[in-house]
């Protein structure tokens, strides 16, 4: 602690000279000898000044350079601690990186691994309320499937959708998954943690877990006696004599990377165990980077407020009426549960400083009640399921931000066409902007469902219902071919017209192929 200390603004210090020049100035703008000495005569002068030095009385002149230091201190920001800074999450960001190669697949543990881990996937998501979560899926390369984002709805489907059949490449590489995650924490600039489902990690990636800079939590998913691989078309891959048709997992194997890189390493438990022990190392780890690699230094000059005010208060008049006064103030702020709180609190705290208050501890009605700021109140509304009423909020002003979480009220309306033209006002104010650009996905496709049932229901006939029409649109139609390996990646984006798992398996194709030498 003494080793950190330092001020904030050191510059500041340089005005202590102020109450320094004021003490200087003063005792010798009292020195009645020395105002007094070239006019009167030395023998008469020592008759004439009476000495008041005997006295004891505290001097104004003192109480104004001690007040004026005290401050001057405060002001520079004395500190020895490090925060997170203020309106930032508080929560850690996670990447869940999955495991999906064709191990994955084996019943050992019911339904199977793969789809216990997407079970485990879900109660994570929901104990996180709504903090940044992000997923990778990985077998012989690693890919994103979602970035760090905090909508819990979006999370679990993509999560839902993953299935061994959509990886491009057999095998198992965790360390491209580590690395994968490692860059999107370092993208988020705050310290995270990266979860892995797997049922084995290789000795390969060792050297990997050891040099990561953010912690990594190992949870291993299948049994010491291992079970049969299910196959796409429901049958079983069961030679229990080869380890890929019949794998076990390596509990002890498990360990010894654990004990070797760092790791948190656990088994999949069949009630809420893991998860509370996975949310606990989350926290963990946070705490821990936060604590030695915190993003601000905390200013503790304020606590000299205090002093400063106590200061103050003795330069009033010498009265009962003023200490009275004091005391009672003293008390009414003191005591818990008063019926006029809110009155002081509006002395100490502005309006959206007690908006984020009530924000915080979930009140999001009356966090609306108090918000000024557009943003704010507008996040506060949509909380509280106002979803109008935080459009009308975020349309005060005209950022990136704004047009995103127009998009975001605008779906939870169903107004897909409106969320689709916010999404886009958005990305054109930040260009590659992965959130807003996967919801603007997830809207172009319940827009075009919507669009077809619409087309789908039966209009009111145009034509005689005796005539007889021929339609000759068929004969000018040309064959072709669409090479779905030839797509960009954005293309597949916008082609949202299949399930979320083929959109994945046919992004993980173009990756892997952009990838291979």
């Amino acid at each position: 602690m003494i080793a950190d200390f330092h001020f904030l603004r050191p510059w500041l210090l340089l005005l202590l000279v102020l109450p320094a020049a004021i003490l200087w100035m003063v005792s010798h703008s009292g020195d009645i000898r020395a105002q007094w000495k070239g006019m009167i005569a030395p023998h008469l002068l020592d008759r004439l000044v009476v000495d008041a030095s005997g006295r004891s009385r505290m001097r104004p002149s003192w109480l104004l350079a001690a007040v004026m230091a005290a401050g001057i201190v405060g002001a520079a920001g004395p500190t020895w601690q490090r925060e997170p800074p203020p309106f930032v999450e508080d929560t850690a960001p996670l990447v869940i990186a999955v495991d999906l190669s064709q191990t994955m697949d084996a019943i050992d543990v019911t339904p199977s691994r793969l789809e216990r881990a997407k079970l485990k996937i879900k109660d994570v998501i929901e104990a996180r309320q709504g903090a940044r979560t992000a997923i990778v899926a990985y077998a012989g390369t690693a890919h994103l499937v979602l970035p760090p984002t905090e909508d819990a709805a979006l999370l679990e489907s993509y999560s839902e959708a993953l299935a061994t059949r959509i990886m491009p490449t057999p095998g198992k590489d965790t360390t491209a998954a580590l690395r994968l995650g490692q860059s999107l924490l370092h993208k988020e600039g705050v310290a995270g943690t990266i979860l892995l489902l797997t049922d084995g990690v290789e000795a390969a990636a060792a050297q990997t877990l050891k040099s990561s800079g953010d912690g990594v939590v190992i949870l291993g998913i299948g049994t010491s006696a291992g079970g049969p691989v299910k196959t796409p078309d429901g049958g079983f891959l069961s030679d229990a004599s080869d380890t890929r048709l019949f794998p076990k997992l390596d509990v002890a194997g498990l360990e010894a990377i654990g004990n070797e890189t760092g790791a948190d390493v656990a088994r999949i438990t069949d009630d809420d165990t893991d998860v509370r022990w996975i949310m606990q190392r989350i926290r963990s780890n946070f705490a821990q980077k936060q604590e030695t690699e915190g993003d601000r230094w905390r200013d503790f000059g304020w606590w000299l407020v205090v002093p400063v005010a106590v200061a103050m208060a003795l330069s009033f008049r010498k009265g009962w009426v003023v200490r009275i006064a004091t005391l009672l103030l003293a008390l009414r702020m003191l005591s818990p549960g008063s019926a006029r709180a809110d009155g002081l609190i509006d002395i100490w705290l502005t309006s959206d400083q007690q908006g984020r208050i009530a924000f915080e501890r979930g009140n999001y009605d009356g966090a609306t009640d108090r918000f000024v700021d557009p943003m704010w109140k507008g996040v506060a509304l949509y909380r509280a399921g106002k979803f109008e009423e935080a459009i009308d909020a975020f349309a005060y002003i005209d950022t990136a931000e704004s047009w995103y979480d127009q998009g975001n009220a605008l779906l939870q309306l169903s107004k897909f066409e409106e969320a689709v033209a916010a999404y886009e006002k958005a990305l054109d104010k930040r260009s590659e902007w992965p959130e807003a650009e996967a919801n603007l996905a997830v809207a172009r496709q319940l827009l075009k469902q919507q669009q077809e049932k619409q087309e789908e229901q039966p209009e009111q006939p145009s034509e005689d219902p005796d005539s007889v029409q021929f339609d000759e649109r068929g004969k000018e139609g040309k064959e072709g071919q669409i090479n779905i390996a030839e797509q960009t990646s954005e293309m597949w984006m916008k082609n949202i017209n299949v399930s979320p798992a083929d959109l994945m398996a046919r992004k993980f194709s173009l990756e892997a192929r952009r990838q291979s030498p």
